[in-house]
């Protein structure tokens, strides 16, 4: 039996992670509040005691003086309740500390108030605030979310979406790149919406959210470009992923716009891992560059690492720029000059997206682009001497 976690984030937030494994106990996870099986009725029910008997709606109708179906509204979070009324009944809800049967709602309504997300790896810095803001404006319009890491584990992505059908999400967010048309076949089959970051892996499975790489990679080429530089390389991620590959295409374009034609060939393929990162930086000090462009901030963590090894100084012989903007980046030595990505917007754009195709299954927004912006710090300064006899801009 798969089992799954119920995390309590806040007072009234819920998220449940499927873990795939069956675990021997919860000591293992010891955030984890609450361990249920897909088997049963709901992710979140009321705790109760020998002393405490069980609340129910009736209970907070009658407290609050309103009928049931107010009670109903307020938890849904429908605009027609009056606020007076709907403060009464938050009120009366805290002081029996009533939580809603979420897995009885389901069966009457039909509907699970459950969505998908599916990321990479949950360890990846990049991902937690992007999941806390996506469970933010879901619990806001009163979603539960059901997350999955897929890795890079084969078949993984195929039974992520199988548990996720089992638990009857009504749509998913894919915030990774790590899964096919094939794995996400199940998902067109029961006609769920689905939302994408960056790219679809085919143009009719989703919507998609992308974010301005052109214009984040062009700003940091040209704040280099300023600073005397020309020998600019970039490490990547991996190539088989959408975001990574726009990133690269976005680097050599913004190259050859100070006229270094050549760019490809100042390219190293990385993988967005720290491990990746430092095999990566090994190639790039055999190439004597004066700034290097990363596909992540991760990568240039292990850059600022690899040069401290090498008794290089940054910023004065080599600079070096990331991409996100975690929050490592603010504390790593020297600060980290990055292209910022606001991932609360990310998340809130991509469960606004979601929305519009729950409310019309059958028609696809179109691609959002969303902006970035480069944040400097202490980890770029002009170009050593040697840079200095490249032609200008």
């Amino acid at each position: 039996m798969n089992p799954a976690f119920v995390y309590r984030l806040g007072a009234d937030t819920r998220i449940v992670f499927a873990l795939g494994k069956c675990l021997p106990h919860t000591a293992q996870l010891p955030q984890a509040k609450y361990l249920i099986s897909t088997s049963l009725p709901g992710p979140f029910m009321p705790r109760t005691t020998k002393n405490s008997p069980r609340q129910d709606v009736h209970t907070v109708a009658k407290l609050a003086k309103v009928s049931i179906a107010t009670v109903s509204r307020v938890i849904n979070h429908k605009p027609s309740v009056d606020p007076a009324i709907a403060d009464r009944v938050w009120k009366a809800i805290k002081k029996l500390n009533y939580h809603p049967n979420y897995g009885a709602r389901a069966m009457v309504s039909g509907r699970s108030h459950m969505l998908g997300l599916l990321v990479s790896r949950i360890t990846n810095p990049f991902f937690p605030e992007l999941i806390e803001g996506f469970e933010q404006i879901a619990s806001i319009n009163g979603f539960e979310i059901m997350i999955s890491a897929v890795g890079q584990q084969p078949g993984y992505g195929q039974e992520a979406v199988r548990r996720m059908l089992s638990r009857n999400v009504e749509g998913a967010a894919i915030m990774t790149h790590g899964m096919s048309a094939a794995d996400l076949e199940e998902f067109k089959i029961y006609g769920t919406p689905l939302v994408f970051i960056d790219a679809a892996p085919a143009p009719d499975l989703g919507s998609v959210v992308q974010l301005d790489y052109e214009n984040g990679i062009r700003d940091a080429v040209q704040h280099l470009a300023v600073l005397g530089h020309r020998r600019i390389w970039f490490i990547s991620g991996p190539l088989d992923r959408c975001s990574s590959t726009l990133r690269q295409q976005a680097f050599i374009k913004a190259m050859e716009e100070i006229g270094v034609l050549n760019a490809a060939a100042q390219c190293i393929a990385g993988d967005h891992t720290l491990e990746g990162a430092i095999r990566a930086a090994d190639i790039l000090f055999q190439k004597a560059p004066t700034a290097v462009i990363c596909s992540n901030d991760l990568t240039a963590v292990s850059v600022l690492r690899k040069a401290a090894e090498k008794k290089l100084q940054v910023p004065s012989q080599l600079s070096v720029i990331g991409f996100d903007d975690i929050d490592l980046a603010k504390f790593v030595s020297p600060p980290l000059t990055t292209v910022s990505v606001d991932r609360y917007r990310l998340a809130q754009a991509a469960f606004h997206s979601l929305m519009q195709r729950l409310a019309d299954p059958q028609t696809l927004p179109p691609l959002q682009l969303l902006p970035v912006r480069l944040v400097v710090r202490q980890s770029t300064s002009y170009a050593p001497s040697a840079a200095q006899e490249l032609p200008p801009l």
